[in-house]
């Protein structure tokens, strides 16, 4: 176990030589990655979500493949379709089919080809034509979105938002790390050799978590069901991917066990694509980061 975190060290280390600073991000893709989740990528352009993207398959030496979203792309066009010939039908394979999969400004594609992930993100295969078809092994989506470009966008429903582990928050880099973007050029990311992502999530199971963090967790949920502010509160499917990622960054960070920090660091990039607004409390100019907030200091010790 020692040498694949090592592997993994290695990982985020040349990532952080692609990506100037931004390494809460790179250290909570690499979290998401290990315990197995999907994660959303959402930020201002050019911040460097798709050069993170790019840079982490090939860094892994995972299979790469990125689909850009428009409007007029078809469900068909991610999955794959069944073609004529020589008087049989023949599945040709889509851009889905690889490791790592970039869904490129995902919320500009209509609800029906943003569904079309749906299946290939929960069960890790596509079914065309009756037949169902596995994805690689390990299967990842990156997908990509704008905060603030709402013009001609169509905001992911409730199902394919709790399918990402985490949504992932890109900032501008602090004032010290401009001077660095600006007269150096990223690194080319060198290939892990070995790498194994399966073998690290399997590791997971060994990360201890105690019983009152198991109890923090399940009052948190609770505590969300019953907030006012919420249209939408924890499912278990969250309330697991919060438990998952907490104990990947405690993997990350070479600790046996979970610590209350690291369910706090998990919980946003966990949880506040999950917590969805009613609309009085938009109105209201209520944010969903000040409840988190609200429910963490409820539910943990200080």
């Amino acid at each position: 176990m020692s040498d694949l975190r090592g592997d993994l060290s290695s990982l985020e280390s040349s990532l952080c030589a692609v990506l100037f600073g931004q390494e809460r991000v790179i250290r909570e893709l690499l979290a998401t990655a290990v315990a197995g989740g999907h994660a959303l990528l959402e930020g201002l352009p050019g911040l460097g979500k798709t050069l993170l993207a790019k840079a982490f398959a090939e860094a892994s030496g995972l299979s790469y493949r990125r689909i850009q979203f428009t409007p007029d792309l078809l469900p068909a066009d991610v999955t794959g379709t069944e073609i004529l010939e020589d008087s049989h039908f023949v599945f040709r394979q889509g851009p889905v089919f690889a490791q790592v999969l970039l869904a490129d400004e995902i919320n500009r594609a209509t609800p029906k080809t943003q569904s079309a992930l749906l299946e290939a993100m929960q069960e890790g295969g596509v079914t065309v034509g009756g037949t169902r078809y596995a994805l690689p092994e390990p299967f990842l989506v990156l997908a990509t979105q704008n905060p603030l470009e709402l013009e001609g966008t169509y905001p992911l429903p409730e199902a394919q938002l709790d399918r990402f582990m985490s949504k992932i928050s890109f900032q501008a880099p602090p004032r010290a790390i401009w001077t660095r973007i600006l007269s150096e050029e990223p690194a080319s990311p060198a290939p892990i050799s070995g790498l194994d992502l399966p073998r690290a999530r399997a590791d997971l199971a060994q990360v201890v978590v105690s019983q009152p963090a198991l109890e923090a967790i399940a009052n948190t949920a609770q505590l969300a069901s019953e907030e006012k502010h919420l249209r939408m509160g924890l499912s278990p499917r969250g309330a697991k991917a919060w438990l998952a990622l907490a104990r990947s960054l405690a993997y990350l960070a070479g600790r046996a066990h979970l610590d209350w920090d690291d369910l706090r660091t998990a919980a946003r990039p966990a949880l506040s694509h999950r917590l969805l607004l009613t609309e009085e409390a938009q109105f209201e100019g209520v944010s969903v980061e000040n409840i988190l907030q609200d429910l963490l200091r409820r539910t943990m010790p200080k």
